[in-house]
């Protein structure tokens, strides 16, 4: 307001001369704030870049939730040390007949002949083999907890390569933008010219610096989604395990599969860690079935005294046992055996479970391969040719504004939806890896 109000007091200080004297051609609009942000800062130092591979190592060494679920392990490990433990002899002591009423009996001689001291050691005798079926139970326990560490690696991996992809979509957004938007400025800066010449309206020219509007919105958008993605990327890989300024390295790309529907569903069935902890979780059962069975056996218990009785040293065995006549452990026994059962369901439930989520994934990488081969078959070097073409034939004066503008529009929309159908095939690759089990496709 006050650049207005200065700018009216200096016109009405001019001679009238003066005005009439000044050039009749109009001025051209104001350029739009040049808002976007500078690309980089070449003063700081160039940021970490890491790869996938980089990625899912990192992951695999510094995510918190993977490293409580390892600490399972050690918990198992711990517990197959307690159950492989024996148990403790006990240890026992008496003294009968003592003149505690008759302090003048407090001799050597009454001890010798009078008192009444008994010391023994008693082990208790474990049937069945309780001790090695607890061992070997807790070691099956062990091997199941480990399939499912293994298996929450493999979800890691795939949330953490689908996050991967989606830094990658980020980035390549950011770089058409800014393309774009470096592209249509030399294009502003074209329509400014020819304003100043005569060759174009106000009214277009107006028409063209609001359309870059467009162009600075969509690069704020992109960059805010880059470091978004970055961000999610960074909370699965540990968030100390990269500094603040890192960055991914890679770009969208276009792998085919060549493995049939057959060989993937057999791969799975060999390598998925899920499927394993089932088959791992019907051994258990069968060992805890073992161990009920085990702990059904009565247990021996021997002691042994060493007794000075009156003068005499003598020694005692005792031995006691329980008979099971009500309590042989039947319950339990009973549902180990349900338990095999369910386990045994689990399982082919597991199986079931790999063989849907393969054909899922192949299903999903197939249609998005042939999106893909839609868009490499020429539908992207036409958009770009018309785009070209619509652009060189308006800087010269063949083609209207908004011929123009909707070349633009369309290019930009084929750019957008083509690297998006390159990262959801990329995503779907990982969905094939993490519902094979292995990232190594045949």
């Amino acid at each position: 307001m006050k650049k207005r109000t200065a700018l009216a007091t200096a016109l009405l200080a001019l001679p009238l001369g003066a005005l009439a004297q000044q050039n009749p051609t109009p001025a051209p609009p104001a350029s739009p704030t040049q808002a976007v942000p500078p690309r980089a800062d070449t003063t700081q130092p160039p940021p970490t870049r890491i790869t996938l591979d980089e990625a899912i190592r990192l992951a695999l060494q510094h995510n918190h939730a993977l490293l409580a679920a390892r600490s399972t392990i050690l918990q198992n490990q711990a517990q197959e040390i307690t159950a492989n433990l024996r148990p403790n002899p006990v240890l026992s002591w008496d003294t009968q007949f003592l003149p505690i009423f008759q302090p003048n009996n407090f001799t050597a001689d009454y001890f010798e002949n009078q008192a009444q001291f008994d010391i023994g050691i008693g082990y208790l005798f474990e049937r069945g083999k309780k001790r090695q079926h607890r061992l070997q139970a807790a070691k099956d326990q062990t091997a199941v907890t480990r399939a499912q560490v293994t298996d929450n690696e493999r979800q890691l991996t795939f949330n953490l390569s689908q996050q991967f992809v989606n830094v990658l979509l980020a980035q390549s957004t950011l770089d058409l933008a800014q393309q774009d938007y470096d592209s249509f400025q030399k294009t502003v800066d074209i329509s400014e010219s020819r304003f100043k010449a005569g060759d174009m309206s106000e009214g277009d020219l107006l028409k063209i610096k609001l359309q870059l509007l467009q162009f600075q919105s969509d690069v704020f958008a992109a960059r805010l989604s880059k470091v978004q993605a970055l961000a999610s990327l960074r909370q699965l890989l540990g968030f100390e395990s990269v500094p603040d300024n890192y960055d991914v390295e890679g770009s969208l790309d276009y792998q085919p599969v060549h493995a049939g529907l057959d060989d993937l569903k057999a791969l799975a069935l060999r390598t998925r860690p899920d499927l394993q902890a089932a088959h791992l979780g019907v051994t258990a059962a069968h060992s805890q079935e073992s161990l009920a069975e085990a702990n059904g056996k009565r247990d021996l218990n021997v002691t042994f005294d060493y007794s000075h009785v009156a003068g005499v040293n003598s020694g005692t065995f005792f031995f006691n046992i329980d008979l099971p006549i009500f309590d042989r452990n039947q319950g339990e026994i009973a549902r180990t055996r349900y338990a095999i059962t369910q386990f045994q369901e689990l399982q082919s439930e597991a199986s079931q479970q790999v063989l849907t989520d393969v054909v899922d994934a192949f299903e999903a990488l197939h249609s998005n391969d042939q999106i893909i081969q839609l868009y490499r078959g020429g539908y992207v070097e036409q958009a770009q040719k018309s785009r070209d073409i619509t652009e060189y034939a308006y800087r010269k004066g063949a083609a209207s504004l908004l011929d123009f503008l909707d070349s633009e529009r369309t290019y930009r929309a084929n750019q957008l939806a083509y690297r998006q159908a390159l990262a959801s095939y990329m995503t779907a690759l990982e969905q094939m890896r993490q519902a094979v089990g292995t990232r190594n496709l045949p």
